[in-house]
């Protein structure tokens, strides 16, 4: 048979319509523990290492499962091809990813969320991030909203909207990925927006933003209002698009709030974020809140879109919304700290541009699933609602 060459983003639709083959990672255990392919519904996902292959080929063969077709994964594409010939020769029908689980890891599928009367809202899902970006287009023009360091991604899809990138925000200083507002602004002269809260001690040249600030479209287009929503960050600020959509970054998540520990401060960011929340639970309730993160995929509603109504959220997440004092509030943020990974102080000195990393270390910087909700690892999480 012959061997099968594929993409990220072919991966993702097979996975994504319920196509009933086997992933096999054929990183070490280690490495797979860390970051590993995950799904919009359930399909098998094997581990079993490129060495394994390599000591016992009859034993390693023995372990994939047979009459499926076979999706290899690895770290730079050269293992997985080698497993793929191995797998070719015993009468598999096999395929592997090209470029490896960077590829994965880097990958944006844009999701239509919203559009009114001269404009069309689009969430772009980082499915190996467990993140979203977001992309504003009216007329010739396109705002985005905490971009990747995935440039070509945006901007190909401006060229396909047939518009230019004009602004770009930030909705903090991102700890967990490396950014791509400063970036896009150098290479389309877009403006860059974020809040002093964060970025005023950056190397960032960044244009400042003000609480209940409106940005605007050169012609027409819908407002978006800065809401400044301190907690996650001191600088962290939330974006209300046509009084319709809260892009809510790190503060509001689907499944739980932004962690307030990250920055090392946690119990005075942990009071600021109770404020903030506060203030949250006094919007609108019909607005449709666009995370920055999600924890799995049970979030997503059928369209495979992260987006509840704001009402939903508070209801979903009562236990945390209905405590009643800082205290309280303070000791269920401290009740769920835990480590935070070792590369997130390094990222935040990329994105503060007060550090520079090549490329290749820029890649295994920006691997792996966030880790910014406040309670993914809870000892005790209350029972999800639809």
């Amino acid at each position: 048979m012959a061997i099968y060459i594929y993409e990220a983003k072919d991966l993702f639709h097979w996975l994504s319509t319920g196509v009933d083959m086997v992933v096999l990672d054929v990183r070490n255990a280690k490495d797979f523990a860390r970051f590993q392919v995950e799904s919009p519904r359930p399909f098998t996902l094997v581990n079993i290492s490129y060495f394994d292959f390599i000591e016992d080929e009859e034993e390693a063969v023995a372990r994939v499962p047979r009459n499926r077709a076979v999706r290899i994964v690895c770290a730079k594409e050269n293992s997985a091809r080698y497993v793929a010939e191995i797998l070719d020769r015993h009468g598999f029908e096999v395929g592997y990813l090209q470029d490896g689980i960077s590829s994965w890891g880097n990958l944006l599928v844009p999701r239509p969320v919203g559009r009114g009367t001269d404009y069309e809202l689009f969430q772009f899902i980082r499915p190996g991030k467990a993140s979203c970006s977001y992309g504003l287009v009216s007329g010739k023009e396109m705002m985005l909203f905490d971009p990747s360091r995935n440039l070509d991604f945006y901007l190909e899809f401006a060229a396909q909207q047939g518009c230019m990138v004009t602004k770009t925000f930030e909705t903090h200083l991102q700890a967990d990925y490396i950014a791509g507002s400063r970036d896009i602004a150098r290479q389309t002269g877009a403006i860059f927006y974020a809040n002093d809260g964060d970025f005023k001690t950056s190397n960032n040249p960044y244009t400042p933003l003000r609480d209940g600030e409106t940005l605007r479209f050169g012609l027409g287009g819908p407002d978006v209002r800065a809401m400044f929503t301190p907690g996650h960050t001191p600088g962290s600020t939330s974006y209300l698009i046509d009084e319709r959509f809260l892009l809510s970054g790190d503060t509001v998540f689907i499944d739980s709030v932004g962690r307030p520990d990250l920055g090392g401060k946690a119990e005075e960011w942990a009071v600021m974020l109770y404020e903030t929340i506060r203030a949250v639970k006094r919007l609108d309730p019909n607005l449709q809140v666009l995370p920055g993160h999600y924890i799995d995929w049970r979030e997503a509603n059928e369209d495979l879109v992260f987006s509840r109504s704001l009402g939903g959220i508070l209801e979903r997440n009562r236990a945390i919304y209905e405590i009643d004092n800082p205290a309280t509030f303070v000791a269920f943020i401290q009740a769920n700290m835990r480590p935070q990974p070792e590369e997130y102080a390094t990222i935040r000195l990329v994105n503060a541009n007060l550090r520079e990393e090549e490329q290749v270390r820029q890649e295994e910087l920006d691997l792996g699933k966030n880790e910014c909700a406040a309670s993914a690892y809870a000892k005790a999480q209350q029972p999800r609602s639809a």
